[in-house]
């Protein structure tokens, strides 16, 4: 059975950033970039702004000790700092201030997030804030948001990879202008991770109401007036790692084809298709009505970043991607084998990577 989702009323406008969530309780998330003087904050998430009070322009650029105020102990600053200096993950409950003023306290994960030399490329803070029942009865909390915070440098990881794969080849090792975007598709990724029953569903997630999310987020952020966007998907689980890639996938193609495909045209039509093979996989569907692919147009390409991580991402899954050119438009099919998950969701050990 399949489940038509609405995109006009299935999310709200700032699907882009959705906050992540610990059993109800808003996860913010920062990235700083240690190759920059002063370790500036490079990205931080809408729970991050809602923590703190920062709006995100008012945040990157800056280093994360602007949180610190009057009263932050000097202990925790010297802990938090000797961890980052050492390239260590680090742990600290901290009294951070907000825009407004008021003091809360804050308990802040920071790890490194490492190249395949053993470089730290980006630094990744897990904040959460701390009432006072919860600072007595805290090591549930701090155990959920330590695995949210080693899932999320672990695909980090995967993205900066091939993002240093490409930056080789222009001799630019701080290129990271898409960075935010594939962080979004995680961080919508992390939400439905949350949920009250993931424990009960082998570590799985609804990967059509994940790339429901990440389909309309990226249809906000890079559509425009005229570009409709449908989106139909079939109810199937899949594991974190999986849904994380499928998720990219998506992302990095649609944002393609809102780039490109309608180039010179006042309207058109998206599509999005998730189906379910009767002996398990699935295969994702993108589908434009604009100008096409030219001919002569090799896409995905191993020479643009975009292109070289689609590929990655689909070998990766054991997958295979097919580009049609249509009279009208393109057509891009992904489909991933059923040897990837089990049917009940969860991943079969000898095929992980």
């Amino acid at each position: 059975m399949e489940e038509r989702v609405n995109p006009r009323s299935g999310l709200p406008e700032d699907a882009a950033a959705v906050v992540s969530s610990v059993g109800g309780s808003g996860v913010a998330m920062v990235i700083s970039d240690p190759s920059r003087e002063d370790n500036p904050i490079i990205y931080v998430n809408k729970a991050f702004e809602e923590v703190t009070g920062y709006s995100r322009s008012a945040a990157e650029g800056r280093n994360c000790r602007f949180l610190q105020g009057e009263d932050t102990d000097l202990a925790d600053v010297r802990k938090l700092k000797a961890g980052i200096e050492a390239r260590e993950e680090v742990v600290v409950d901290i009294l951070n201030y907000r825009a407004d003023g008021e003091p809360f306290m804050n308990r802040l994960l920071v790890s490194p997030v490492l190249n395949d030399e053993g470089d730290v490329v980006l630094f990744l803070g897990v904040q959460q804030r701390l009432s006072d029942d919860v600072l007595d009865s805290g090591s549930g909390l701090s155990r959920q948001l330590t695995e949210i915070q080693h899932r999320v440098k672990n695909h980090l990881s995967m993205i900066i990879g091939m993002i240093r794969l490409q930056a080789r080849e222009t001799e630019n090792k701080s290129d990271f202008a898409a960075l935010a975007r594939r962080i979004e598709s995680l961080q919508m990724l992390y939400e439905e991770m949350s949920g009250a029953n993931r424990a009960a569903q082998n570590d799985s997630i609804a990967l059509g109401s994940y790339l429901t999310r990440v389909a309309n987020a990226i249809a906000h952020i890079d559509g425009r007036s005229g570009i409709r966007t449908n989106i139909d998907v079939a109810r199937v689980r899949a594991p974190l790692d999986a849904a994380t890639r499928l998720g990219l996938i998506l992302s990095e193609i649609m944002t393609n084809c809102f780039q490109h495909a309608f180039v010179g045209l006042d309207s058109g039509l998206v599509e999005v298709r998730l189906a379910e093979f009767a002996e398990g996989g699935v295969r994702l569907t993108v589908a434009d009505d604009g100008v096409g692919i030219p001919a002569e147009t090799e896409w995905p390409s191993r020479g643009s970043l975009g292109g070289q991580l689609l590929i990655g991402l689909v070998d990766g899954l054991s997958g295979t991607i097919q580009v049609t050119r249509g009279a009208a438009g393109t057509v891009v099919t992904v489909e991933v084998p059923a040897g990837n998950w089990n049917e009940d969701g969860s991943e079969i050990a000898a095929e992980k990577e």
